[in-house]
């Protein structure tokens, strides 16, 4: 690479910006997190889609969340994965080693991956394909109408949720009252979290809620009375 084009590398000018500007403003932050270790109270379990930033939307810093981020922000099953699995390692550590006191689950409008379930992906894309099998459940028999795909999303993050039951670390703290579970649909056009409220079985903007979440401990029940359940 020549000079001229080294100059003009946006990526590499953001990572100078933040050794000279951000980091001398908090570098004693840094230094704590190195010399006393992380202790973060919430696991982040977010699509990879890059408009739902976690620190924007929860007002956090270094230190504060541990998160992980995959296509349609999918939970595989407990156990079933057959093999080495990111997500799954992240939410033993999270809840074993790390103590988290709550997951958060938290799918987005426009998800490009709820869209890939319906209307299939390339086909050289076969992990891809395997992974969104584990939205299938939340599908709906309909066309991929806006509506559809917005109820989609908010019954896949329910589902998630119902699937971290599974994990036996996480049911038995979630039992033991050391951990919860929360369920966010981020709506980006609108700039508003919608939360999954388990008494009412159905999401709630932050704006109107009277909690962020948690559960689930009832069948998520929609309007048209279908009932997402294992």
């Amino acid at each position: 690479m020549t000079q001229s084009a080294a100059t003009t590398d946006e990526l590499l000018l953001r990572l100078r910006r933040f050794k000279s500007d951000y980091f001398p403003r908090h570098q004693q932050r840094f230094q704590d997190l190195v010399s006393q270790g992380q202790h973060p109270k919430t696991l982040f379990i977010g699509c990879s889609d890059s408009r739902l930033v976690p620190y924007l939307l929860t007002g956090t810093g270094p230190g504060e969340l541990f998160i992980v981020r995959n296509v349609g922000a999918f939970i595989p099953p407990y156990g079933g994965s057959h093999g080495l699995h990111g997500t799954t390692a992240a939410i033993e550590y999270a809840v074993l080693s790390l103590k988290v006191e709550r997951i958060v689950v938290c799918g987005h409008s426009q998800c490009g991956g709820i869209r890939a379930a319906y209307e299939g992906v390339p086909d050289e894309a076969v992990a891809l394909r395997a992974w969104l099998r584990l939205v299938q459940e939340a599908l709906l028999p309909v066309q991929p109408s806006p509506e559809a795909l917005r109820r989609t999303e908010q019954r896949s993050v329910v589902l998630q949720l119902e699937r971290l039951l599974d994990y036996p670390m996480v049911r038995r703290a979630v039992e033991a009252g050391t951990l919860t579970l929360h369920g966010w649909h981020y709506v980006i056009e609108e700039g508003e979290i919608h939360i999954f409220d388990a008494q009412k079985g159905d999401f709630v903007p932050a704006s109107l809620a009277s909690n962020c979440g948690t559960g689930p401990y009832q069948p998520y029940v929609e309007h048209d009375g279908q009932v997402i359940s294992n």
